[in-house]
């Protein structure tokens, strides 16, 4: 490739981080420093830090989006290593990443009516007897969209890393004496834990922001940070300290970012 060739691919890349990534983002933390009257400030951060119920909601969103990645992985990972030993096993990927072409908002939709008192959850419950629960607007019912909606981007990665892991390592375990669950421990999961970690990247990172699916699923129980931006954005229009809040959360997924990458960039040093 010519140099001339690189610049043309540079140039529209580098124009498109810098104003749809880098401004944004800088246009956050400068907001952040302003209360609504447009006065510099610090005290968006002082009541951010000082203030025990933004730090309730950050427990929670980090709580929520714990127990939502923990969740979708222990069915992806199973899910992704059938999915790899069985035929037309693209196909079947496909069918499983097909519901993400599908808006986020009709899907919330659809669950509605599916856990509502008058719901097919709730008639098949009534068909074994157990009578009609209170199913929508509860904690479990948000965790169970919500990972339903992140699964796809769970199996993906670690689909990929099962399918690149060389098959003659499980067949040398066996050969050496290994069971099925020795190999698994010690050979197959060791070496698909990047496809792990880039899994939980992809989960946890957006499920500590999600609001839509706390407001029309959680019926507003479950409180976040991003239903606090929410609510600053468009409802106080307090926007210095929506940036605030917006700020954490930015920070918080850089962390995410940094402690499961770790593994990645001690490689690429080595090569």
């Amino acid at each position: 490739m010519t140099k001339q060739s690189k610049l043309f691919y540079f140039i529209p890349y580098s124009l498109w981080l810098i104003f749809f990534v880098a401004t944004p983002l800088l246009l956050i933390f400068y907001q952040s420093f302003f209360t609504v009257e447009g006065q510099f400030t610090l005290a968006n951060y002082q009541t951010y830090f000082e203030s025990g119920t933004y730090l309730r909601m950050t427990v929670n969103s980090v709580w929520y989006a714990f127990l939502i990645t923990i969740l979708t992985l222990l069915i992806s990972y199973p899910t992704a290593y059938l999915l790899n030993k069985t035929k037309h096993k693209q196909l079947w990927l496909l069918l499983i990443i097909l519901p993400t072409w599908i808006n986020l908002l009709l899907k919330a939709y659809a669950f509605i009516g599916i856990f509502s008192i008058n719901g097919s959850v709730n008639d098949f419950l009534m068909f074994i007897g157990i009578g009609r629960q209170q199913i929508l607007f509860t904690d479990v019912s948000f965790l169970l969209v919500a990972t339903y909606i992140e699964i796809p981007f769970m199996i993906l990665p670690i689909f990929n890393a099962l399918e690149e892991l060389n098959p003659s390592y499980e067949r040398a375990s066996r050969d050496l004496g290994a069971n099925g669950l020795d190999t698994f421990r010690r050979v197959v999961f060791p070496l698909t834990l990047n496809g792990v970690k880039s899994g939980i990247q992809a989960v946890f990172i957006p499920s500590l922001s999600l609001f839509m699916l706390t407001r029309l699923i959680g019926g507003n129980r479950v409180i976040t940070l991003g239903t606090a931006i929410e609510q600053h954005f468009l409802v106080t229009q307090d926007w210095g300290m929506g940036s605030t809040i917006g700020v954490v959360l930015i920070v918080a997924m850089l962390l995410i970012m940094v402690l499961t990458g770790e593994k990645k960039k001690k490689e690429r040093r080595r090569k």
